[in-house]
């Protein structure tokens, strides 16, 4: 579970965070460690625990925690694992601050670990631990690390917030060659103590952090993490998120399409899209994002503003700008007239604009057109494309420089977050990133990646005004599956109609009552056998549409009796459920509710009938959910082209299909304690109603 962050344990983070003096307790590592510190330019008191030396990078060792002189505000623990509960209660005891435990061989080992690990947290009373089975933390603001490895980084007095559930791959990010700002780097481990939750609680409102990073394997509290992430969207803090590992959570006892569509990683943008968090999918767009971040900022919308002083950069910006949804918008007759007399005559007034080679270099030219194109296109955020020569080909270095520094000027000027953009990510060396750094322009490092960090940050920026305008309503933990009942059919449709969703006519019955219940309900009819082996009544050949008279239904009864047998012999029974054939719809959908042991209820639209696993069309939100949201998510479908009207087809009343299908979410989330599946597939969609035309449903029989 989540760590309790009281008032104590908070003080004792920032005793951790920024200590007075640092204990270190081991040997080799330890060693290492008083060498990050000082890499660090850590300046205050050191001290080290050591029965068996006399020394350690130049410093006394004391004999036992009991000698330190007082209690230390952090401590660096590279002890063996079953000497750590002990050492862990002394520290305690006598009011250590908190502990950075880079010792190994707990939870994640075996069974004996998990028991240490246990010993180990309580012991800690008020103190804050990261770890155990972590690198650590790296204060670059108040250059303090305990670090167990080589680290880079640089600090321009402001940065991004990184926490990672990787130790190597935290260590990576301090020597990558991007000039990413960094103020804090904690590698969470086993988090048995602070976990990612709590250290976005923690960071998200301190001014010198702008932004997050998180690298998420897995999450342990999902309430918790969308907590601390709507506290960060408040404070103005975006988190940029990298999930990596696609493997199932926790125990999935799922029937449906859609709970095998919708698996973890569905779940997980889910999370990210409720919470206001950026999500990306590798390293280099994780480092790009955060940068243009904490540099430029995040613009207020998605229109940007693009130079380039060749015609196939203002291209490659264009044709990846308009695929992910950013706009350029076109000059009009007022920035044409503005633009046209500081261009060559070989120029074209457009965005984004090749100023061309005649004026490259030259300041006195390219600046007033960098300013003309700010003051008269509309834009909330603006781009350069340069890229630098190579070290040794520096003639015209400073040509490049000419143009960058005019353009970070003239974004200065008109208040845009701005870029510059090398194509080739390694065509912008060190110094010129610097010097742009300083000049609040972010050094970008390749085309597509400095696109999606902008488009990124501005979904931020919009969402976070959702966020303060109108939260989401707290998620509701999940928890384990039992073992789930399955409804048949005719009950699942029972329950639904009672929620208020339309369902066919129809009536569930013997073999021998067929022929008077499909005169009752009125042919055309459809035939369905039911059975606890049925929930895929087509896969077992359970299902015959259109019937038109009596002799039809009778032969497709017996139809149907033989293709069961030939599917599974015990999948037969005398149960049918015999319903009025429904008119063709406008569009089909598949919606699943189902509960995941970790996220709690979630809801999955898509594209229905036999297009559900062929073209994969879903998104999934978790519950509870605003009829806003939902009408987003169907936004998101290709089939949102149906419902809208396509080829001459009527509309959808979209507000009739939102409020059905919120109704439907308000009675799972009512029913959130028996509630373990539910699946209509398809839902036909009409101009003004929607049609539950199958439906499998599970309960929880506790």
């Amino acid at each position: 579970m989540t760590a309790v962050m009281t008032q104590a344990k908070r003080q004792n983070f920032e005793r951790l965070l920024n200590p007075r003096h640092i204990a270190f307790v081991g040997g080799a590592d330890a060693a290492v460690g008083i060498g990050e510190a000082r890499r660090a330019g850590y300046g205050g008191q050191m001290w080290v625990v050591n029965p068996r030396r006399a020394q350690i990078a130049g410093l006394p060792c004391l004999p036992d925690i009991a000698a330190l002189p007082e209690p230390p505000d952090a401590v660096f623990l590279a002890i063996p694992a079953a000497l750590v509960p002990g050492a862990v209660a002394e520290l305690a005891a006598m009011g250590a601050g908190g502990i950075v435990c880079y010792s190994a061989g707990f939870a994640e080992a075996h069974a004996e670990g998990r028991a240490l690990e246990e010993a180990l947290k309580a012991a800690l009373g008020d103190m804050v631990l990261i770890g155990p089975n972590c690198y650590g933390l790296i204060n670059y603001i108040g250059k303090s690390a305990l670090w167990p490895f080589a680290h880079g980084g640089t600090c321009p007095g402001y940065g991004a917030a990184i926490i990672t559930q990787s130790g190597m791959f935290s260590s990576d990010i301090t020597m990558s060659q991007r000039s990413l700002p960094l103020a804090y780097m904690a590698s969470a481990g086993n988090q048995t103590d602070l976990g990612i939750a709590e250290f976005i609680d923690l960071l998200c409102e301190r001014p010198e952090v702008r932004a997050i990073g998180v690298h998420i394997e897995g999450l342990r509290d999902i309430p918790a993490f969308e907590r601390a992430a709507l506290k960060a969207a408040r404070a103005g803090t975006p988190i940029v998120a990298l999930k990596t590992g696609s493997s199932a959570i926790g125990e999935r006892l799922t029937l449906s399409h859609t709970g095998s569509l919708a698996g973890s990683n569905a779940l997980y943008l889910a999370l990210f899209e409720r919470a206001g968090v950026i999500s990306v999918t590798n390293p280099s767009q994780f480092l790009e994002t955060l940068k243009f971040l904490c540099i430029a900022g995040a613009p207020e919308g998605r229109e940007v503003l693009g130079f380039t002083c060749s015609g196939g950069g203002a291209t490659m910006l264009a044709d990846h700008g308009e695929r992910i949804g950013l706009q350029f918008a076109a000059p009009d007759a007022a920035a044409l007239a503005a633009l046209t007399p500081l261009l060559p005559p070989i120029a074209t007034v457009s965005n984004p604009l090749d100023y061309t080679t005649p004026i490259w270099g030259q300041p006195e030219h390219t600046a007033p057109v960098f300013e003309a194109a700010a003051a008269h296109i509309p834009a909330q955020a603006a781009v350069l494309v340069q890229d630098y020569p190579a070290a040794g080909l520096d003639e015209s270095r400073q040509l490049y420089l000419n143009d960058g520094l005019a353009f970070a000027e003239a974004a200065r000027q008109a208040g845009l977050p701005a870029a510059i953009c090398a194509t080739i990510p390694e065509n912008i060396g060190r110094e010129v990133r610097d010097l742009y750094v300083a000049r609040g322009v972010a050094p970008m490092q390749g085309v597509h990646e400095t696109l999606n960090a902008i488009r990124g940050a501005a979904w931020w920026r919009a969402r976070q005004r959702e966020i303060l305008s109108a939260a989401p309503a707290p998620l509701i933990p999940g928890r384990p599956n039992a073992a789930p009942r399955l409804l048949n059919e005719a009950e699942g449709k029972a329950r639904l109609a009672a929620a208020g969703i339309a369902i066919p006519r129809g009536r569930a019955c013997s073999g021998a009552q067929l022929a008077e219940a499909a005169a009752d309900i009125g042919y055309p009819v459809v035939l369905k056998m039911m059975g606890p082996a049925l929930a895929h009544k087509s896969d077992a050949g359970a299902v015959t549409l259109n019937i038109a008279d009596e002799g039809a239904l009778m032969q497709a009864a017996n139809a149907m009796r033989h293709a069961v047998t030939q599917f599974a012999a015990d999948a037969v029974t005398d149960t049918f459920l015999v319903e009025r054939m429904a008119t063709p719809p406008l569009a089909e959908l598949v919606v699943g509710i189902r509960r995941d042991p970790q996220f709690g209820l979630a809801m999955t639209l898509g594209s229905g009938g036999i297009l559900v696993e062929l073209i994969g069309d879903t998104v999934s939100l978790l519950l509870p959910a605003r009829s806003a949201e939902i009408d987003a998510a169907l936004d998101g479908l290709k089939v949102a082209r149906l419902l809208d009207g396509f080829r001459g087809k009527s509309a959808v009343d979209r507000q009739a299909l939102v409020a059905a299908l919120t109704g439907l979410a308000d009675y799972a989330m009512a029913h959130a304690a028996e509630i373990a599946e539910i699946e209509i597939n398809p839902l036909f969609v009409y101009e003004r109603e929607v049609l539950a035309v199958d439906v499998l449903m599970q309960v929880d029989p506790a």
